[in-house]
């Protein structure tokens, strides 16, 4: 399903729909970032996806990580809570959901880079390559203040 972002735009469709959502900053031992190449809008993300029913926030990290770039990974801390009422995606199916997104650290413990259906490219970055790729910035957010290494997690 394709979706386009509407960020602090004022010709944005009101929200419909808000969904519990979680996403993930992964760091390698080279201290590089996980990154996925999304196929529905083509930006760079950390992956991250819908809570499920059944499950905790930090098991849908896990799933939504596994799922996105075949890396295994294991839940070390909480980034923040990010919601922001002028950040709406709408989807072609007429569902605008207001962003909100639990974000988590992690660290990975094993699988191998693959791509999906949600992701074109799988990579690890490093964090000063990521001026260069296109971030949404909402995701550009998330990044920023996993990197700060904040003590309290970060919430709007």
């Amino acid at each position: 399903m394709s979706r386009t972002d509407f960020y602090y735009d004022p010709k944005a469709p009101a929200a419909n729909s808000i969904k519990a959502a979680v996403s993930a900053l992964i760091r390698n031992a080279r201290g590089e970032i996980l990154l996925i190449h999304r196929t529905d809008n083509s930006k760079y993300s950390i992956p991250g996806g819908e809570l499920e029913v059944g499950e905790t926030p930090a098991q849908a990290v896990v799933r939504e990580v596994k799922e996105e770039t075949g890396i295994d990974v294991k839940v070390t801390g909480l980034i923040g809570v990010f919601s922001d009422p002028e950040h709406v995606i709408a989807y072609d199916d007429g569902e605008v959901r207001q962003e909100f997104s639990i974000c988590f650290r992690a660290d990975p413990i094993g699988g191998e880079l693959r791509t999906s259906s949600e992701s074109k490219a799988v990579k690890w970055v490093a964090p000063d390559a990521l001026q260069a790729l296109d971030i949404h910035p909402s995701i550009k957010l998330r990044l920023d203040r996993g990197l700060e290494d904040r003590a309290e997690p970060y919430f709007t």
